[in-house]
């Protein structure tokens, strides 16, 4: 039983919304000449990064609990698997990267260009889990219970409705 029915749509949006801050945040923190502006990029960007690391943990624990409760087909299984172990890998690489930057180094500090380059990495494989993750519902109907739509009728033709369950291939259906 998924102890957060419904939550990980919401939850998804934290760590794209910091991790993707963070990385322009932290590149402004390396290029920037002033050291006063340099040093407010970087521990504002190492703030973002760690709390998105803390939304992606989370966000791969909801996205976990959700899978527990799905019935799909085989087509939607194989793409929440790859869904999977993006959200898995781009987790542990945001742990590692939130734990050398948040507790290897003083937050005021200029982050090395080795750092900058696994972070824009990093920021690419959330991008790309965020991507499967959206082709899932789109693609695939993952999460939705139900969504029809209906096209307008033609002459004495019935309207024509589309159903999409999950797990399944569009359905329609004529309403009379």
């Amino acid at each position: 039983m998924n102890p957060w029915p419904g939550w990980h749509p919401l939850v998804v949006h934290f760590p794209l919304a910091l991790v993707l801050t963070a990385v322009p945040l932290l590149l402004a923190a390396r290029l920037l000449r002033s050291d006063a502006l340099a040093s407010t990029a970087a521990v504002v960007g190492t703030w973002n990064l760690c709390l998105g690391t803390v939304a992606a943990v989370f966000a791969l624990a909801t996205g976990l609990g959700a899978v527990l409760d799905l019935r799909v087909g085989e087509t939607a299984r194989q793409a929440i698997s790859l869904h999977m172990k993006w959200a898995m890998f781009t987790s542990l690489v945001l742990v590692l990267l939130a734990v050398w930057r948040g507790a290897g180094t003083a937050p005021r500090s200029r982050p090395s260009w080795i750092f900058i380059i696994v972070l824009l990495m990093a920021a690419a494989a959330l991008v790309v889990t965020g991507y499967r993750g959206g082709e899932n519902v789109y693609e695939f109907g993952v999460g939705v219970k139900k969504i029809a739509v209906r096209a307008e009728p033609h002459g004495d033709r019935p309207s024509m409705r589309v159903a999409y369950c999950p797990g399944s291939s569009p359905v329609k259906y004529a309403i009379t």
